[in-house]
């Protein structure tokens, strides 16, 4: 009796080859349907000020051309750095400065509600 195993698919070999290629990219968000699409600068801009705002800081200062934003709520400012990468991905930081004690948690809450903007 002769036993034939059934190869898989050309284009399931390449699902499986992009797959963790594409869980590995920075500044890519996962679509619907399950290819990675790279975020672009603009997206990444109004995502990173709108999280901002999200947590209740005004907006005092953007500037597009350096990437920066930055936005104040009481003694605290949380400064956004938007900066386009060698690779064509989008790199987005969280920082925050205050004349007093830094609160808790400040910056994680601003970036986990960029990462709901960008779908993540």
């Amino acid at each position: 009796m002769t036993h034939r195993t059934r190869l898989p698919s050309r284009a399931a070999f390449v699902i499986a080859a992009l797959v963790p290629l594409a869980s590995g990219l920075s500044g890519c968000y996962v679509a619907p349907y399950g290819y990675a699409i790279p975020a672009s600068f603009d997206q990444s801009w109004e995502a990173a000020g709108a999280a901002l705002v999200d947590n209740g800081f005004s907006i005092t200062q953007r500037d597009r051309a350096n990437g920066t934003q930055v936005g104040q709520r009481g003694n605290t400012e949380i400064v956004a750095i938007v900066r386009s990468q060698p690779d064509g991905s989008v790199r987005v930081e969280f920082s925050a400065r205050s004349s007093s004690a830094v609160e808790p948690g400040v910056v994680d809450r601003v970036s986990a509600s960029y990462q709901r903007r960008m779908g993540r």
